[in-house]
This record gives structure tokens, C-alpha cells and sequence, in this order.
């Protein structure tokens, strides 16, 4: 694996936000994600001391891909503004990639509680 790729994106407050990422070994063939657990963290700041939200990744082993997904639950924790994330693959014998991080520009939805 090389250095996690940067995907940057908008989101909709309290929308469901997909995404999907197919890892790629140097040669460009498919990362073999068998025996992988993904994980999806979304923070306010980057390090360790920042607040945290887990959003869901699920792996498919059988076509090597993680799917990346904000539901509304987490999504309605993000106030407006930008919050930074990560997308890690963990194999569980000391193996762990980065896939991809960014920014998230999180803007406030025009309905809700009144």
C-alpha cells in the first residue's frame, strides 16, 4: 500500500453520504481485502485529542472493496464547518493501511426541529 489517497467531499447535515473505495496493490491489481475489518473516523481535528465520531465501513471481500457510509445519526453530530477523517483496513496480525483521509465541509440542512 502506498500513502493513503486524499478524497475531499461535502456533506448535506443529517443526509446518508456513501462512498466506495477499491484498494489497489502497486502493480494496479485488486487488494486482497479477505480477513480485513474496516474502520471510518470522522474528528473535529486530526491526533488523538480531538472529539471522534465512528461512521460505518464495510468490507467486501469477494469484490475487494469498502463501502464508506455517513448515516444520519452521525452525520446530525456534525455542526457546520470542516471536520477531517480517515478510512482504515485492519487485518487483526499487525497489518494496518490507511486508505484514504480528507476534509469533510459539513453544511446545515434547511429543515428540522422547529
Amino acid at each position: 500500500m502506498a500513502f493513503p489517497a486524499t478524497y475531499n467531499f461535502s456533506y448535506y447535515r443529517e443526509d446518508t453520504y456513501e462512498f466506495v473505495i477499491r484498494p489497489k496493490n502497486s502493480d494496479g491489481s485488486a487488494f486482497n481485502l479477505d480477513g480485513y475489518t474496516a474502520d471510518f473516523f470522522i474528528a473535529n481535528v486530526r491526533g488523538s485529542t480531538g472529539t471522534q465520531y465512528e461512521a460505518q465501513a464495510v468490507v467486501d471481500d469477494v469484490n475487494n472493496l469498502v463501502t464508506c457510509t455517513i448515516l444520519p445519526g452521525v452525520g446530525g453530530q456534525l455542526t457546520p464547518g470542516t471536520f477531517v477523517y480517515d478510512v482504515q483496513i485492519d487485518s487483526g496480525a499487525s497489518l494496518s493501511f490507511t486508505l484514504v483521509t480528507g476534509n469533510i465541509t459539513v453544511t446545515e440542512q434547511v429543515s428540522g426541529a422547529v
